[in-house]
This record gives C-alpha cells, sequence and structure tokens, in this order.
C-alpha cells in the first residue's frame, strides 16, 4: 500500500515543520492526533482541516464533530473521512486550525508518496522534526539540545559580539548616551 507524506508546517515560521507519514486509508481524525503528537500539543480543543489550493485559499472543511454552523457546503468528519479521498493534487494542501480561541494555523503539503510501507512504522507517524515548536500554552522549558539549538540558530551565546551601543551601568560616558537617546528619541517622534 502507498504511503503519503505530509510535511506540517506552523504558519508563523515556515522553518518549523514535521514530516508526518500515513496511509491513504487512514482518516483525519489520526492525522489530527498525530499532528498534536508531532507538536506535543494536548487534544483538548477543536479542530478542522480544510481542502485548500496552491494559493493556501479554503476549500472543503473536514471537522472533528458536527457542530451546526451553517457552511456553504456541508463539512465531512474527520472519523469518517480517508485522506487519500481528499487527495487529488501530486502537491495536495490542506490548512489545519486548532483551538479556534488561540488560533493555532498550520499548512499541510503533500510532499512524496512512497510506494511501500516501512514496516518499523507504526501509521500515522513523525519522521522528520525541524524547529524548535511553539509552546500551546506559553514558554516551554528549554532543556539539552533544544536549548543549544536555540543558541545556534539567533547566535545567543556568541563571544565578542559586536558593541549595540549600551554601556554598562557605571561607566563612564553614560550621561552622553542617555542624552543621545533623548535626542534620538525625538527624531523617532517625529517620523510618525
Amino acid at each position: 500500500m502507498p504511503v503519503l507524506k505530509f510535511r506540517v508546517y506552523w504558519e508563523e515560521d515556515e522553518s518549523v515543520y514535521r514530516d508526518i507519514v500515513v496511509k491513504p486509508t487512514q482518516n483525519f481524525l489520526q492525522f489530527h492526533q498525530a499532528i498534536l503528537l508531532a507538536y506535543e500539543f494536548d487534544s483538548k480543543h477543536k479542530a478542522t482541516f480544510f481542502r485548500s489550493n496552491d494559493n493556501w485559499q479554503r476549500g472543503r472543511e473536514i471537522i472533528l464533530e458536527p457542530d451546526g454552523q451553517p457552511r456553504k457546503a456541508e463539512p465531512l468528519l474527520m472519523p469518517e473521512t480517508a485522506i487519500g479521498i481528499m487527495v487529488r493534487d501530486p502537491n495536495q494542501k490542506f490548512i489545519y486550525l486548532y483551538d479556534y480561541a488561540k488560533n493555532w494555523t498550520f499548512l499541510v503539503e503533500l510532499i512524496a508518496v512512497a510506494k511501500e510501507e516501512n514496516s518499523k512504522l507504526s501509521y500515522p507517524a513523525c519522521v522528520r522534526k525541524e524547529g524548535l515548536a511553539p509552546s500551546q500554552y506559553g514558554t516551554k522549558g528549554l532543556i539539552g539540545d533544544k536549548l543549544v539549538e536555540m543558541e545556534e540558530k539567533y547566535d545567543l551565546n556568541r563571544e565578542g559580539m559586536p558593541d549595540d551601543g549600551f554601556g554598562e551601568e557605571g561607566e563612564e560616558g553614560g550621561e552622553r548616551e542617555e542624552d543621545g537617546a533623548e535626542e534620538n528619541g525625538a527624531e523617532e517622534e517625529n517620523l510618525f
């Protein structure tokens, strides 16, 4: 049986994504659960998928459970809809929304189709993680490799960083820097 490989980007930062492989016969509920697991989110909130085009416009909706909301087209249900049925393009795209209050948005794109399953995997499965996942409820504690990854990405721990104009407290010339800051502030106010 073929296997579909989707890349699930966090809309806010395309360098943060997860690659998830699924069987075409698996449903969108299983895909939804795999995305939450890959991004370390809980499953306490509502979610929906939209089939999308190359311009990321929302098309047919695939909802978690019936909600009685009026729509142009009757939505499909995640537990009843096989993923393979909704894939009509070699680069098929979906938009995945989770937690309507927080409006977590993920862009989902089909990036590959394998001819055969990997017997070592239990589908659906996350096969690649890139970037530090957003924290669902606030700041995550950074430990081990993730802290190193952040330091490397944002150069947080560089030696010999260039002088950015801020002096140390008690350093000579502090008054001149403050005067300069006031002048710069006055100029910035005139720009707006």
